[in-house]
């Protein structure tokens, strides 16, 4: 198995969690309520923070680390490379997976765009914590 550099996990785990704070909130949040018809009452009612956000914050911490392995089984790249291969992760493995579900649910393009792009720039900004840190 290939080593990874922890350092560069840490950062993209925190990129990751803070991009979906402002993503899902003042850039799209409302755009994403309104196409889920949610109300800011739904979305309060019986939530709790500490697991939502302490689970979100694991998952972004096992996917820094399992991109880190990928990209170290590559071998030695350049910090665009690694940049590209996030993208290229983001926006051919996630994104199309959730077009893939959301071709036969249904779902609007603007929900699309909303959820995976948010996947694209944060893999993007993975391979940029892995490429320039790493």
């Amino acid at each position: 198995m290939p080593e990874i550099s922890w350092l560069a996990t840490l950062v993209a785990t925190v990129l990751a969690f803070a991009l979906g704070g402002l993503w899902y909130g003042p850039l799209f949040g409302k755009a994403w309520m309104a196409e889920h018809g949610f109300s800011e009452e739904q979305l309060t009612k019986d939530f709790n923070p500490a697991k939502t956000y302490g689970l979100t914050a694991v998952l972004a911490a096992l996917s820094a680390v399992v991109f880190g392995i990928f990209l170290g089984l590559l071998g030695e790249h350049s910090g665009l490379f690694a940049v590209g291969f996030g993208f290229s992760a983001g926006l051919f493995w996630v994104a199309a997976s959730i077009a893939t579900n959301y071709l036969f649910e249904r779902s609007t393009l603007t929900l699309f765009l909303i959820n995976g792009g948010y996947h694209v720039v944060r893999f993007t900004l993975m391979g940029a914590a892995f490429g320039f840190l790493g």
